[in-house]
């Protein structure tokens, strides 16, 4: 057990944080770094990024050879209840949100890293380069917190690492699993990201292991595509409602069903040739044909189906075969009505060529249905 003098700092009703010195060398022997991947189930474990070898590197060269190095900002570690606050019996006249006392925190030699008792949550990269460094000792300043939930730890790991340069498909495929407060541009891509997740991962999902995440990275769809799809659709289009509202939850598990009708129709009529493809050899799995036939999915959910149900695999293949014969997504050349010929491999994944692939298949599918459409303004 190691007994390490801390203190202990109130913030809010339920939250305590402690923050306390420790020598770095130490740090593995209760704290292990939680990789993100994925089970055999495809549940999400851990949250963190690999390593970046030359940042460790840097870091324990300064450690190694300055004369006098100082590493001032605080790692932060996430510990679950093993680990015990006892305050000092000393009454002090300091503030009534801090009081001193010992951290308890449990250590073995013949712990595996999950069995520790923490996580690092910030400076995993400091902490690599304070274990590699050729010194006897480097103490450090630590910040901890105290919760048995691990949706906990990546809320904070993601909140942490928000105004850095974290990968934001990281944060995004963190986020279905992630409680608690979080910025409103995060908590805002929340729900498609977990819908990402299920179209991702779930067996009988035609984009089963298509879309690249951080734990997904052979997916030949960007993750950041879908997103915007899904975030079209949510807000005002066929999975609009579905959302929920102030008083119901939204039903993911019919967001997932039309979804996954309409892109088994898809690979169904458009075939092999433009499906499962990488982008640079089929404009359909490019982020323009992602977002566009996210659009042309609303279009046909809203004219076809029986008593305002959203269209089956049948209904959503019968309106994409009135439209198939105009798509290039593999060769040939779009003609989009403007007089201007676009090369199918000339397309790209900008605001412009995305609105005139959109326009033209939402055009395209209202005319063979006898019906005018006007360009949406809430493409762009």
């Amino acid at each position: 057990m190691l007994h390490l003098p801390a203190l202990e700092i109130r913030q809010g009703p339920d939250r305590r944080l402690y923050t306390f010195a420790v020598d770095g060398k130490q740090v593995p022997s209760f704290a292990a770094v939680s990789r993100v991947r994925r089970d055999s189930q495809q549940q999400l474990h851990g949250y963190q990024r690999p390593e970046v070898l030359a940042h460790v590197a840097a870091i324990r060269r300064y450690v190694e050879s300055a004369e006098s190095p100082l590493l001032p900002n605080a790692i932060v570690v996430a510990f679950d209840d093993r680990v015990r606050f006892v305050p000092a019996d000393a009454a002090t006249d300091g503030p009534g949100y801090v009081r001193s006392g010992t951290l308890l925190v449990p250590v073995s030699e013949d712990w595996e890293d999950a069995d520790k008792p923490g996580f690092i949550v910030d400076g995993q990269q400091r902490c690599a380069a304070i274990r590699d460094a050729g010194v006897e000792t480097f103490p450090i300043c630590v910040t901890a917190f105290i919760t048995a939930d691990q949706a906990d730890h990546r809320s904070q790991f993601i909140l942490v690492n928000s105004t850095k340069p974290l990968p934001k498909g990281l944060i995004h495929e963190l986020l279905p699993a992630a409680s608690g407060p979080l910025p409103n541009q995060l908590r805002v891509r929340q729900l498609p990201a977990t819908v990402l997740e299920r179209l991702n991962f779930d067996e009988r999902s035609p984009l089963r292991h298509m879309i690249q995440t951080p734990t997904n990275p052979a997916g030949v769809i960007k993750d950041n595509s879908m997103l915007r799809m899904l975030e079209n659709s949510i807000s005002d289009g066929a999975l609009y409602r579905f959302r929920g509202g102030d008083s119901t939850l939204p039903n993911i598990g019919l967001m997932v069903t039309v979804l996954s009708d309409f892109w088994t129709a898809v690979r169904d009529v458009f075939g092999e040739d433009a499906w499962g493809k990488p982008p640079r050899k089929s404009r359909l799995m490019h982020g323009a044909g992602i977002i566009s036939m996210g659009y042309l999915m609303d279009a046909i959910a809203e004219t076809s189906g029986s008593g305002g149900d959203v269209p089956d695999t049948q209904g959503f293949a019968t309106g994409l075969k009135s439209v198939r014969d105009y798509c290039r997504w593999t060769e040939g050349t779009w003609d989009l009505g403007d007089g201007i010929p676009r090369r199918w491999n000339d397309v790209q994944n900008t605001p412009r060529d995305i609105q005139r692939i959109t326009d033209f298949l939402v055009s395209t599918y209202y005319a063979k249905q006898g019906k005018r459409h006007e360009r949406s303004s809430r493409l762009f």
